[in-house]
Parts: structure tokens; C-alpha cells; sequence
């Protein structure tokens, strides 16, 4: 079935363009098991991109919409005719996105006008009440009918999955749990470049990496700063990652009283070096659909405090994490204090995480055959 598998992906991670990105390989190890990819990547003519073939069997088509409004309206329209340019017939095609949202309203319009089966993966928490705001509004009802239409759902946690199977009744025969493939064996020979304490002089180093966008929640990772400092001032932080918070949340560090205290990085390739010479991962996230930051600092043996989203969900507060309330900063504080104090409570964090992350991770073998099994089953759902 799968070298006669035709795949088309509506995605909306420019990255795929970008040579040598992590999520560029994935779509080249994506393009290996059908027959062709066809990605539409949501993209505006303001970033310039143009069609390009990644690989022998993996082509990718930018909308180049006017506005961000336009671009899945462009892109259902360029589905709609890459599946009529490139013969995808029934039984032996597929529809995947990479969120219900704008990626899945154009998928099931690509549904709707060819009747393919479609896919829609869902990698975030539509369901938790931080998930707000009057675009995310709109995204939920959005995700309401394109769920309710898709013919498999795939999630990263099992937590996630039962959200959708109780919140929208949707049964769980179209559900699929897949988390996200993590190379293990990447991060384990990852190599040391340079040392934090070195580099800035503190004693303990937190580290948080992310987007800087209001759901990661990072004014609370400065909080907790603040009030280990009243304890411990040789104490700092380190933000690796960019985004629209970055001068507000600079603005915090001054309102805190933390210079010198709080370094921004800005986004790095390479990570290893911060995530092994950190002392503690702090993840202060009001919600995430795994937390792909939390399980690389558990595998590089960084002891992890966090708040109960995503895989966290899954974990045991005390045994694989220290897990506190989104809203309780003194809770935050006091389990850095508890861990700048008990390095036997560090070393038990860090050793029952690479256990409890060997039992619920998967080979990138497994990872694949999976996507291939799902989308070969999918194929064949046609009505």
C-alpha cells in the first residue's frame, strides 16, 4: 500500500523550507514511506518562499496569501488542485494537517470537494480555559467541526486524547496516541561547548526554553526568581528562545530588580550545552500539547519543575518532577529552594525521569512505521 500512497499536508511551519531543519528531515523521512507528499505550507508573500522539492517524492507549495485571514482559504484552493493535478484517487490517498485549526479548515475543504479521508493532528490543549483570547476563539470553533469531520485525530498524550473523546463525543476509535519522536541518541552524545556558571557567575542556574508568547507564561519563571533570591542571590536564570514577550518580559526583569540576575539568549541550534550545565528546568507554561523542551532536559538528566501540562500531566509530582499550580509562585520557589538545598532530591529527579521518559518514548523506527501503518489504514476509510 504505501508505495502507491498518495499524502497531501497543509502544515504551517515555514521551517520545512529551512535546509537542514529538524522538521525539513522529518518531511524527507515522511516522503520515504508513500509514494508522494505533497505539503501546502500557510505562508504570506511578505516572507518570499517558493515551490520547492525537498526531496525525490516531497514537494512543498507556499500560499504566498496577501494576509494571514486569506491563507486557508489559499490554501484549501491549492489543495483542491494538487489533488486533481497529480491524480490522487480514493483508497489510496490521504489528507493529514498538522493542527484542527487554520491547517484543518482547509483540509476538510479539500475533503469536502474530493472525498479523501483526513487526518488532523492536534500537538496543543484547545480545551484549557488559558487557551483564550479572541483568535483562539475563533480556533475552537474551528476545531469543533473540523474534529468532528476528520476520519482519525491524531494526539502526542494520552490526556489530550480523552479531553477530545469527552469534551466533543467523539469516539475513540478515530483517535491515535503518538508522541513526539525525540532523538535520543542525539542527546545523549551531545557535547559540551561551554559552561553556564563560567559564562555568568551565578552558583545555581535555572533554564527555560520556549517561545517568549504570553501561553508559556515566563513573568512567572521571573517571579519565582525574584523570591529565590531573597535566599539565595548567587541565583540566575537563562531564556533560551525568542518571541512577541521578549521587551515585556524585560520590562519584568526591571520591575523585579533582576539585572544581572536573567540572561536572554535568543533562539540556539544548539543546545546542549545549556541544557547540561543548567541546574534545574523550569517549564511555567499555562498549557501545552506536550512540552518536546521538557522531555530533551529530562533526557540530558536536567532536574525539571513544572506546571501540570502537556506530558506532565503523565508524570509523578515528586518522583519525575517537582509540579506546582500555574498561578502559585511561592509553591515554584520553594521547590527550587527545596532543590538548591538537597542535591539527593536533584539526582532522584534526574534518574527517575530517564526511567519513567525510557518506558513512554519510541524509536524513530516505531515512530514511522506507525505514521506509515495510520496513513494506510486511513487511506482505505472511504465513504
Amino acid at each position: 500500500m504505501e508505495n502507491d500512497l498518495k499524502v497531501l499536508m497543509i502544515s504551517s511551519d515555514r521551517n520545512i523550507l529551512v535546509h537542514g531543519s529538524v522538521v525539513s528531515e522529518r518531511m524527507k523521512e515522511y516522503g520515504a514511506l508513500v509514494k508522494e507528499l505533497h505539503i501546502v505550507l500557510l505562508s504570506d508573500s511578505s516572507h518570499g518562499l517558493n515551490k520547492a522539492q525537498l526531496a525525490k517524492k516531497v514537494w512543498v507549495y507556499p500560499t504566498n496569501s496577501l494576509t494571514s485571514f486569506l491563507r486557508p482559504f489559499n490554501a484549501a484552493r491549492l489543495g483542491k488542485k494538487i489533488v486533481f493535478d497529480n491524480k490522487f484517487v480514493r483508497g489510496r490517498s490521504v489528507i493529514t494537517t498538522q493542527d484542527p485549526f487554520e491547517c484543518g479548515w482547509a483540509g476538510l475543504g479539500v475533503k469536502k470537494r474530493w472525498r479523501l479521508p483526513l487526518e488532523v493532528q492536534l500537538h496543543t490543549d484547545p480545551f484549557s480555559p488559558y487557551f483564550s483570547g479572541f483568535v483562539n476563539s475563533l480556533r475552537k470553533r474551528m476545531a469543533r467541526k473540523v474534529l468532528h469531520h476528520a476520519d482519525s485525530i491524531r494526539v502526542v498524550t494520552e490526556g489530550l486524547g480523552s479531553k477530545i473523546s469527552k469534551q466533543l463525543k467523539i469516539e475513540n476509535s478515530k483517535l491515535k496516541i503518538l508522541p513526539i519522536y525525540v532523538d535520543k541518541k542525539k542527546i545523549e552524545e551531545g557535547r559540551v561547548a561551554f559552561d553556564l556558571h563560567a559564562r555568568y557567575g551565578w552558583h545555581f542556574i535555572l533554564l527555560t526554553v520556549s517561545r517568549l508568547s504570553p501561553e508559556k507564561n515566563l513573568a512567572l519563571a521571573l517571579a519565582v526568581l525574584a523570591r529565590v533570591r531573597e535566599r539565595f542571590k548567587d541565583t540566575g536564570l537563562v531564556i533560551v528562545g525568542s518571541g512577541p514577550e521578549e521587551n515585556h518580559l524585560k520590562a519584568l526583569v526591571k520591575k523585579f530588580k533582576l539585572e544581572g540576575a536573567v540572561e536572554f539568549v535568543g533562539w540556539q541550534n544548539d543546545l546542549a550545552s545549556f541544557y547540561k550545565t543548567a541546574n534545574v528546568f523550569v517549564q511555567t507554561s499555562f498549557f501545552e500539547g506536550y512540552g518536546l523542551s521538557l522531555i530533551e532536559a529530562g533526557l540530558y538528566g536536567l532536574p525539571i519543575i513544572t506546571t501540570p501540562v502537556g506530558i506532565a500531566q503523565e508524570l509523578e509530582h515528586g518522583k519525575d518532577a517537582f509540579i506546582y499550580p500555574v498561578g502559585n509562585p511561592e509553591l515554584f520557589a520553594q521547590g527550587v529552594v527545596d532543590l538548591i538545598e538537597n542535591n539527593y532530591k536533584r539526582e532522584n529527579l534526574r534518574t527517575n525521569m530517564k526511567h519513567t521518559l525510557d518506558i513512554k518514548l519510541i524509536s524513530r523506527a516505531d515512530y514511522l512505521a506507525q505514521i506509515k501503518d495510520d496513513w494506510a489504514s486511513i487511506a482505505t476509510n472511504i465513504k
